[in-house]
């Protein structure tokens, strides 16, 4: 999705009021710098650098576009990478998980539904003693 890009408000309202101080005579001096002028050249100003800034979001949006299609490429070529050293060397060997896979022989088989443990886990035990209040016995690890 692209970034949403500036309007100002405060810039579309300055253009109107220049074109109606305008009106009232078109090299006005109000004293202080306040002429009319100088209130064009910091309209153009503001215009430029809104386009400025614009433009830069349009850049960036399309540099992320090509990041995100380099990044699945590069996805992509790891994993065939990684199927050409299981081709080449079999997928049990010492050479495909040095490639980044896990060897066939070392993979964990669970069950359907079943969350693999890790070996340093330990079971759980239920207490057999019931508490002098009568409730139900607590798990302990």
């Amino acid at each position: 999705m692209a970034r949403r890009k500036r309007t100002s408000l405060v810039l579309e309202k300055a253009v109107r009021r220049a074109a109606s101080i305008n009106s009232i005579h078109p090299n006005i001096d109000l004293g202080n710098g306040l002429t009319l002028p100088a209130f064009s050249t910091l309209i153009e100003t503001m215009r430029t650098k809104e386009n400025a800034y614009n433009s830069a979001l349009s850049s960036l949006d399309k540099l992320y576009r090509e990041m995100l299609e380099t990044e699945d490429e590069l996805g992509d070529m790891a994993e065939h990478m990684l199927m050409a050293v299981g081709t080449r060397y079999g997928k049990s060997s010492v050479e495909y998980g040095m490639a980044g896979g896990i060897p066939k022989n070392q993979r964990r088989k669970g069950l359907r539904g079943e969350s693999p443990t890790t070996s340093n886990e330990q079971p759980s035990f239920l207490a057999s003693v019931e508490s002098k209040n009568g409730k139900k016995p607590a798990a302990t690890s």
